[in-house]
């Protein structure tokens, strides 16, 4: 490989990002991916196209504006390439498209407005205690007022017969009222990210690993050379050998699971029979299965951070070993009632995330109460002001806005004040931490797995009487966090935090992106929720592919309520003290972090360790870690900076193999057939 690096001269700007062509480009991608995803992630499901925070899609739209887009264009000499701005434009709005109608997070009302009414039986008895609480405006099945509307449940589940026709008058006043509730929800993600851009990137400048291979991608679109758009990138022989790594094993992957006499190339090994006696067979699920792009991205993270993230995992598992031999009998830990395994390992995580959310906002006190009293005018806007989406006192009086908002809505749909602050204050909790965690950790999908109503229920006491009954509001506060809070995979906080640092940094018009951002919003929530509504209606959700969707998981706010009162063997004196050491361990960490350069640990792996994306990729993390490792311990700082190419193609031969076999998979029909967790 040469030693001099060869230096190409930019050519002006010609764009600031937002023009006609990328407009019209970014609407029509959004009404298409509102409608492809639904289909792929829930009819069919496949590899998700959304569902993560480097979403297959945006890069896959991005790739093939670099590599034949822009190369057509450049045939027709009138015409120029898309610019780098232009490009991250597309890719900023892709984040949303692909987002907005991925798996997870509100992806889950439609069919939570429905699984508890057409799964209800006399033994279960969810619609005595679901029925009187719920209001007919919210509920599509209780939208006539005369009981429950079976047509409309049984019409989703089932599968409409012909001649039948899909109840839409039904659907009007539910589909407005959650539909505005999610874009007020969104509009206070988009204040907040607002108020945090300059303090996470600039401030603290954290590292933005998930924004490397877009940056990287669209490096060259702006110089001229004898090459075009096809920039050093893509001539650098590591990148191919990565490249060339991901798509012979997933195209081998593929090509066994058509044909089945093609060789397979396993990927994932079956660790049940290894921990299967007693005292391991506390340790449960550990699944060791290898992904190639979480490999590619952990490359770029900090030594700490990636270790922190597959450490943990065994840190906290090991502590099941442990309370083992302090007496506990094989599978009769007390499980934590909403939140991930048990007790003393889930009030430690909720710690975490309340601790750590704090020090973060102390840390940034001096910017948050700079925006403060912006909001009240006793300061004048500084000039980093001016580069940012919305002036600070809009972004603050908008946050405050839309919470109120949210909380206004949740007491109208009968939830009481102070279970509504609890709700959504942890809302706002999680999504602050995960946000951090995809910014700094890079880490692909998102996931808590806490239940904070039942966790803090958990925490004051249950049975009659209890701070959470259904006079308090339980019911409508189950639907609410069964539908946004419990499963934030797909939510779209770290989008906004992502978008604004691309548009800050590479100088696109901020207003117009921001108009352009909620055009794309609105158009993919349309979209994709008039298809999700049908998907049920055509096909009957008792056929879909992603049976944990349209069936098991929607169950949650009727089970939910129903476990209100019942006693799980848990103390409350218990859970109080591991939440306090949750907290306290990572206060420690963060301490031993600012006064050991040493020091290894950090609070992000302590929060992910029991959730489903740290279990599923901490051998992919180990493997990414492992190799940084050792390349710079033998190679130094210049060997990581020669072979990140290789680490960049391992990544993005793995998203193009998967955009190559969901084009196949759609074609074929084929359903199941995932390159990435689903």
């Amino acid at each position: 490989m040469p030693s001099t690096v060869e230096v190409l001269q930019p050519l002006p700007v010609r764009a600031r990002g937002v023009t006609l062509r990328v407009v019209v480009l970014s609407l029509v991608l959004a009404a298409l991916l509102g409608y492809v995803l639904p289909v792929v992630d829930y009819k069919l499901g496949n590899t998700f196209l959304g569902g993560a925070h480097l979403p297959p899609g945006a890069v896959g739209v991005l790739l093939a504006l670099v590599l034949v887009v822009n190369p057509l264009l450049r045939l027709l000499s009138r015409i120029n390439g898309f610019s780098r701005p232009e490009a991250l434009t597309v890719y900023i709005t892709c984040l949303f498209s692909s987002l907005v109608p991925g798996h997870g997070s509100e992806n889950f009302l439609v069919p939570n407005l429905l699984a508890s009414f057409y799964f209800a039986t006399r033994e279960n008895k969810w619609l005595e205690f679901l029925q009187p609480h719920l209001k007919p405006w919210m509920m599509p099945a209780l939208s006539s007022g005369a009981g429950v509307d079976r047509t409309v449940v049984a019409g989703w589940y089932q599968g409409l017969n012909s001649g039948e026709h899909i109840p839409w008058g039904a659907w009007v006043m539910p589909l407005f009222f959650w539909m505005s509730f999610v874009l007020v929800s969104y509009a206070m993600f988009g204040c907040l990210s607002v108020m945090l851009r300059a303090q996470w990137a600039e401030k603290e400048a954290l590292a933005f690993p998930l924004l490397r291979l877009p940056l990287t991608l669209t490096e060259d679109l702006d110089r001229d050379d004898k090459y075009g758009s096809v920039g050093r990138f893509f001539r650098n022989p590591l990148m191919w050998v990565g490249f060339g790594i991901s798509v012979f094993i997933q195209g081998l992957r593929g090509l066994h699971l058509y044909f089945p006499d093609v060789p397979d190339f396993p990927l994932s090994l079956d660790m049940g029979p290894i921990f299967s006696e007693a005292p391991w067979n506390q340790i449960g699920w550990v699944p060791v299965t290898v992904y190639p792009l979480v490999v590619g991205v952990t490359f770029l993270l900090t030594s700490e951070i990636s270790f922190s993230l597959w450490a943990f995992f065994w840190i906290m598992k090991f502590q099941y070993v442990g309370a083992y031999f302090l007496g506990y009998q094989p599978n009769t830990l007390p499980g934590a009632s909403g939140l991930p395994d048990k007790d003393f390992t889930g009030y430690q995580q909720y710690g975490c995330y309340l601790a750590y959310v704090g020090l973060m906002l102390w840390t940034g006190r001096e910017h948050l109460g700079h925006i403060v009293r912006r909001a009240f005018g006793r300061v004048r806007a500084g000039e980093e002001e001016r580069s940012e989406m919305l002036s600070y006192p809009l972004a603050f009086w908008g946050f405050v806005a839309s919470f109120s908002l949210m909380i206004g809505a949740s007491m109208a749909a009968g939830v009481r004040l102070d279970v509504a602050l609890a709700l959504w204050g942890s809302y706002l909790v999680l999504a602050m931490g995960l946000s951090r965690i995809a910014v700094e950790g890079g880490l692909l999908g998102l996931q808590h797995h806490t239940s904070p109503l039942s966790a803090i229920a958990r925490l004051l006491g249950n049975g009659q009487g209890a701070w959470l009954s259904p006079e308090s509001g339980a019911v409508p506060a189950s639907f609410f966090q069964a539908g946004m809070v419990n499963h934030m995979r797909g939510f779209i906080m770290p989008s906004f935090v992502h978008s604004f640092k691309l548009a800050h940094d590479h100088k696109i018009t901020p207003k117009p992106l921001g108009a352009l951002i909620a055009a794309t919003i609105l158009l993919s929530v349309g979209v994709s929720w008039w298809t999700t509504v049908r998907l049920g209606y055509d096909n009957g959700g008792l056929s879909l592919g992603n049976r944990f969707w349209a069936q098991d998981g929607p169950r949650m706010p009727a089970g939910f309520v129903g476990g209100l009162y019942s006693s799980d063997g848990g103390s409350a004196v218990v859970r109080w003290i591991f939440l306090g050491v949750g907290m306290s361990l990572t206060y420690a960490m963060m301490l031993a972090r600012s006064r050991f350069a040493w020091f290894p640990l950090h609070p992000i792996g302590y929060m992910v360790a029991l959730t489903y994306p740290g279990a599923t990729f901490w051998v992919s993390i180990f493997l990414g870690w492992l190799c940084k490792v050792l390349i710079t311990r033998f190679g130094g700082g210049e060997a990581y900076r020669r072979t990140t190419p290789a680490f960049l193609g391992l990544a993005l031969g793995d998203v193009a193999m998967i955009v190559f076999w969901l084009l196949v998979d759609g074609w074929q029909g084929r359903t199941g057939h995932a390159l990435l967790p689903i």
